[in-house]
C-alpha cells in the first residue's frame, strides 16, 4: 500500500498522456517521493482522447497495481499518486482549470512521438495543433488562466522518446503561441521551463490474462493493472521553473546534461527494439524474447548496438555502454513480459528516424555501412509491403505507396523521401 495518507495530498502534477507507461515509470517515482516524505505532488492525469483509462481508475479512487515481473520473480504493489483522470474531449475546462490551479507545478507529458504533432520538416503542423485533442491548446488555455491570475510558471516535462525532447517540446510549444497566444510568448520565455529527460523501462500493453492473474493474487479485480519489468531509468535535465519532487532521492538521475543518455537509449534500446519488431514479425515471432531467442536474429541486435550504434555515441564519464547493451540483451529475453512486437512496430515514421537513420548518417559520413540497420529498413519495408499486419502510422498511406514502386530506398530516404534525412542510401 502507498506509505502516506493519500486524501492528505494535493495535486502537484498534471500529466497528459496517462497510459500504462506513466503508470509504470514516473507516477511510480512520484508515489516513492511522497512516500519517502515529500508532500502534495499528487497527479491528475490526462487523456487527450480516450476515456479507456479514466472509467479504468477513477471508480478505483485512482489506486492502481504495477506488477514487476523477471524470469526468477514477481512483485506487486499498489500505487496511490494518481488521484483522478480527466477525458480533454470530455470536460477540456477541468482540463484547463487543473494546469491553472496554484498548486500545479508541472505538466508532463507522454503522448508518443506523434502526439507532438509535428509535419515532415519538423515544425508543428498548425492546422492540427488547433484540433479538439491537441495537447497545446489546452497547455495554452492553462497557461492564460495563471499568467492573468498572477501565478508562476510551469515546468514542462517531456517524457516521450524524442531526441532533445525538451528544447523540441519548447520549440513547438513557442510556434503554437507565435501563432495563437502571441502575447503570452514573452511570459512562457521568462517564466515555463521545459528539462530534457530520457525514460528507460520495458512497460508491455496489459492484456485480459494479465489482469486475471493479478485479480487472483490481489483477491479483487483490478482494471488499471499494470505489467513492467524490474529495471527503471529516469534521467531528468536540473531546469526547473518552480518545486519538484525529490525523485533523486528515490532512484531518479539529475544531471546538467541529459543527451548521452537519451543518445544511447533511442539509438541502442529503441533502435534494436525497431529492429526486432520488423525483422521478428518477418520470421513468425510474436514477442521480444522469441524474436531475441532465434539464432538469425540475436547476432544481428548485437551487432546493430555494439558496432553500429555504441560508437556513434560520447559516453558521459562513468557511462558503460558496452554493459548497457549486455543489459538490453538479458532485459529482451525476460520470458515475463510478453511484449509483443507489434506493438513496438507502430508508428515506424515517427521512431525510425532518430533510432536508426542519424546512427546511418554518422557511420556514412565515415565511409562506413551498417549491415545490421540496413537489415532492419530492409525488414520495415517487407512490412509496409506484405499486408500481414496492419500499418498503424500517422503517414500510412505515404509509406505504402513509397513502397509500392521500384526503388523504395529513395522514395522512403531520398533528398525528397517520406523520411528524408542527413544519411543518403546508396
Amino acid at each position: 500500500m502507498p506509505g502516506y495518507d493519500r486524501a492528505a495530498q494535493t495535486a502537484g502534477i498534471v500529466h497528459i498522456g496517462i497510459g500504462a507507461f506513466h503508470r509504470a515509470h514516473q507516477a511510480v517515482y512520484t508515489d516513492d517521493a511522497m512516500g519517502a516524505g515529500d508532500r502534495d505532488w499528487g497527479i491528475i492525469g490526462v487523456s487527450l482522447r480516450s476515456g479507456d483509462v479514466a472509467a479504468q481508475l477513477n471508480p478505483q479512487g485512482g489506486l492502481y497495481s504495477v506488477a514487476k515481473r523477471s524470469a526468477a520473480s514477481s512483485e506487486l504493489r499498489l500505487i496511490g499518486a494518481v488521484q483522478k483522470v480527466l477525458v480533454a474531449v470530455e470536460d477540456g475546462q477541468a482540463v484547463i482549470d487543473a494546469i491553472a490551479a496554484p498548486t500545479t507545478h508541472i505538466v508532463s507529458f507522454t503522448v508518443t512521438e506523434k502526439g507532438y504533432l509535428r509535419g515532415v520538416d519538423g515544425a508543428l503542423d498548425l492546422a492540427a495543433a488547433m484540433g479538439v485533442s491537441s495537447l497545446y491548446r489546452f497547455v495554452a488555455a492553462g497557461m492564460v488562466q495563471r499568467k492573468a491570475a498572477g501565478l508562476p510558471g510551469l515546468t514542462l516535462l517531456s517524457c516521450d522518446n524524442l531526441a532533445n525532447n525538451g528544447a523540441v517540446l519548447r520549440r513547438l510549444m513557442r510556434e503554437y503561441l507565435i501563432a495563437y497566444h502571441s502575447d503570452l510568448t514573452a511570459w512562457f520565455d521568462a517564466t515555463c521551463r521545459c528539462p530534457a529527460t530520457m525514460i528507460d523501462r520495458i512497460v508491455p500493453a496489459t492484456t485480459d490474462a494479465d489482469r486475471a492473474t493479478i485479480e487472483a493474487e490481489l483477491g479483487v479485480r483490478d482494471e488499471g493493472t499494470v505489467v513492467t519489468e524490474a529495471f527503471s531509468q529516469w534521467v531528468i535535465e536540473d531546469d526547473f521553473a518552480g518545486p519538484r519532487p525529490r525523485w533523486e532521492a528515490v532512484g531518479g538521475q539529475l544531471v546538467a546534461d541529459v543527451a548521452p543518455y537519451e543518445t544511447a537509449k533511442l539509438r541502442l534500446l529503441n533502435g534494436a527494439h525497431s529492429a526486432l519488431a520488423y525483422i521478428g514479425l518477418g520470421r513468425g515471432h510474436a514477442y521480444v524474447h522469441q524474436a531475441i531467442a532465434d539464432p538469425a536474429i540475436r547476432p544481428v541486435i548485437e551487432s546493430l548496438m555494439r558496432d553500429e550504434a555504441a560508437p556513434t555515441i560520447d559516453a558521459a564519464p562513468g557511462q558503460d555502454l558496452s554493459a548497457y547493451a549486455d543489459a538490453l540483451l538479458d532485459r529482451f529475453a525476460n520470458p515475463a513480459l510478453d511484449h509483443r512486437l507489434i506493438q513496438i512496430a507502430m508508428d515506424g515514421s515517427q521512431k525510425i528516424p532518430q533510432r536508426w537513420l542519424e546512427t546511418l548518417a554518422w557511420h556514412q559520413r565515415c565511409g562506413a555501412r551498417c549491415p545490421s540497420l540496413l537489415a532492419a529498413i530492409d525488414a520495415w519495408i517487407a512490412f509496409l509491403r506484405g499486408g500481414a499486419f496492419p500499418i498503424d502510422d500517422p503517414l500510412a498511406d505515404r509509406l505504402r505507396e513509397a513502397v509500392a514502386g521500384p526503388d523504395a530506398m529513395t522514395a522512403l530516404f531520398g533528398p525528397v523521401g517520406v523520411l528524408s534525412s542527413e544519411w543518403r542510401p546508396e
